[in-house]
């Protein structure tokens, strides 16, 4: 048997010291390989935000560096900020605004654009940049094409994004 380091056999110690005894981990732990359990482990000191992690590195198959990106971009915080019950309270003419309304901005750093940039740079970085633009979005888009025409009643229209 091989990776039995002193290091790896530590990190195992410390999982099972975390994870063990703790309900909502336990049936989580062969939903994603032991570097991602290692990430967790080392970046999320709390347990729901470790599950959170988890679950959604599984449902998005995100890779061990995205997962980090999604740490260390505060994801889980982000979440957690945009929990609201609008869609039990609100009429519907006043759901979506009041949504927009507490939405955190979005971080566009890995586009490495100047401060002040045109529509269509913007646009352009986004297409060279559209999976991690996508993880930024969250998962309710999907990449349809650049500049997609759509035609309604005979009107023309030019999208990129959809909600699926």
């Amino acid at each position: 048997m091989t990776g039995l380091s002193t290091t790896n056999l530590w990190y195992m110690v410390q999982f099972y010291n975390e994870y063990q005894g703790v309900e909502n981990l336990q049936p989580l732990v062969g939903e994603i390989n032991w570097s991602k359990h290692l990430v967790v482990l080392g970046k999320c000191k709390d347990n729901q935000q470790r599950q959170f992690y988890i679950q959604v590195t599984k449902k998005y198959g995100w890779t061990k560096n995205v997962l980090i990106h999604q740490i260390d971009n505060k994801s889980y915080e982000k979440y957690l900020l945009n929990q609201t019950s609008f869609n039990q309270t609100l009429p519907d003419h006043l759901k979506n605004q009041a949504h927009l309304a507490i939405k955190d901005e979005y971080t566009f750093d890995f586009l490495d654009l100047t401060e002040k940039h045109s529509e269509s740079e913007l646009e352009l970085a986004l297409i060279k940049n559209i999976r991690q633009f996508l993880l930024e979005m969250g998962s309710d888009f999907t990449f349809v094409g650049n500049q997609y025409r759509l035609f309604v009643e005979d009107k023309e229209y030019r999208i990129d994004l959809l909600p699926p």
